[in-house]
């Protein structure tokens, strides 16, 4: 008799996790592992800033799948769309093909994709930080820009190109801010025609406050630290029109820029859409055990999930972080052995350890276990958790040397020309699209 098939779609902390623990869990005779994901890596999403900035390479933060995961199958694709009635999944291949995958218990991992909340432009002129080329096209664009102002001879040109507006205060937003301010100022010292002083860094966010998530005090000590630096926040503030010469704000300011770093939230992935169950706010809607309700086999978890908050109380969904989304992947593959075993599921707790915010330059802002830091020691902690949170040693190591190598040696900025030609659009690196795009799927072939 065929083995029952377990099949995760996403490779981000929740899928892989799972599938680490279903192979350290299960026996091989007791259930077939497949994985599908358009790459072949594990992404360590929260070091991304640091790659757009060039203080890690992109391979130190994408792990190996063969490396974490010895038993599961991997099929490169992209999932989208769920028949939960039939238990099949449409992929699209990288060749542009579709076919389709059955599955006895299904794990919808997918993640998120930036959201872009329909302002004109935003989709066609902003560059993103959500995925490693998104992040290794952003360096190579502002280094770009800073080539191009100092041949430049119009000056309306070069104010434009030296001119950077990063969308978004949150965590993403707040660190790609400070890494990037921190690189075209230390680039702009080896150009003999450029004058750091015309280098101009705006932070734009809609909420009354920086870095929420951190509190007031930590966020306000953040924001002066940037505003130290040189960086302009302008807050209770969005984007009302972008172009690809200029910005237009809510506060009526047009700003000249080539550059706009979209960073205002994600959205849970379209593939949720096609599953035929509740969403929360966009999200797959599950029991605390994390199975979706009307899709028999099917669990969700991480971004693509509201998962109840049981630490937080009734009425609450655990929020789209890379801490939560690790330990539902590991509970998750506890509940998804359990249920083939015939035993009970248990529900997910846990409790939010904090937010830790690496700003660069010997500073930080941290609240681990709901501790207040800021400075080194923040910074610190914060390199620490990263560290520690890499799932594997040589992970580990690649960062580490190539913080140290950083620290000790500065860098070369070098724009490596890998991306160009491509489309740059958030929807393109995203694969938003391919959702509304899938038509009748062939049957799924033998192997």
């Amino acid at each position: 008799m065929a083995l029952p098939r377990v099949l995760v779609i996403g490779a981000g902390f929740a899928g892989v996790e799972c599938l680490h623990r279903l192979e350290r869990t299960l026996r091989p005779s007791e259930a077939e592992l497949v994985l599908v994901s358009p790459h072949d890596y594990q992404l360590y999403l929260p070091l991304l800033p640091h790659v757009a900035s060039g203080l890690l390479t992109p391979q130190s933060v994408a792990v190996s799948l063969r490396r974490r995961l010895r038993r599961t199958r991997y099929v490169p694709g992209i999932a989208v769309g769920v028949d939960a009635g039939r238990r099949h999944v449409t992929l699209l291949s990288s060749e542009g093909t579709e076919h389709e995958l059955r599955y006895d218990v299904l794990l919808l991992a997918a993640g998120s994709t930036t959201r872009l909340l329909g302002i004109p432009g935003v989709s066609e002129y902003a560059l993103g930080v959500k995925t490693l080329a998104q992040a290794a096209y952003l360096r190579d664009h502002v280094i770009a820009q800073l080539n191009a102002a100092a041949v430049a001879t119009d000056p309306e040109e070069r104010a434009e190109r030296l001119r950077f507006v990063v969308v978004g205060g949150g965590y993403a937003g707040t660190e790609t801010a400070a890494g990037l301010q921190l690189l075209t100022r230390a680039a702009a010292a080896r150009f003999p025609r450029l004058d750091p002083s015309q280098l101009s860094w705006h932070l734009v966010d809609i909420a009354p406050s920086l870095l929420p998530e951190v509190g007031t005090r930590l966020g306000d000590e953040a924001q002066r630290t940037l505003r130290e630096r040189g960086m302009e926040i302008s807050l209770e503030t969005s984007v009302a029109r972008l172009t690809p010469r200029s910005v237009e704000l809510t506060d009526g300011r047009t700003l000249g820029t080539r550059t706009l770093v979209w960073t205002a939230g994600v959205a849970a992935s379209p593939l949720v859409t096609t599953v035929d169950t509740a969403l929360v706010r966009g999200r797959l809607a599950t029991t605390p055990e994390m199975t979706v309700p009307g899709a028999p086999g099917v669990f969700a978890v991480g971004d693509a999930a509201a998962v109840p908050d049981l630490a937080r109380g009734e009425g609450s969904v655990t929020p789209p972080t890379a801490q939560h989304s690790q330990r539902q992947g590991k509970a998750v593959g506890h509940n998804i052995a359990a249920h083939l075993r015939g035993h009970p599921l248990k529900p997910y707790y846990h409790r939010d350890l904090g937010l830790v915010v690496d700003l660069g330059d010997a500073y930080g802002v941290s609240r681990p276990l709901g501790i207040g830091l800021t400075g080194l020691p923040a910074q610190a902690v914060a390199r620490g958790y990263h560290l520690f949170a890499l799932p594997t040693m040589t992970a580990r190591t690649r960062v580490a040397v190539n913080w140290t190598l950083n620290t000790l040696t500065g860098e070369d900025f070098v724009s490596t020309g890998f991306q160009q030609g491509r489309p740059a659009t958030l929807p393109d690196f995203e694969h938003m699209d391919l959702y509304q795009r899938a038509s009748r799927p062939a049957p799924e072939a033998s192997p």
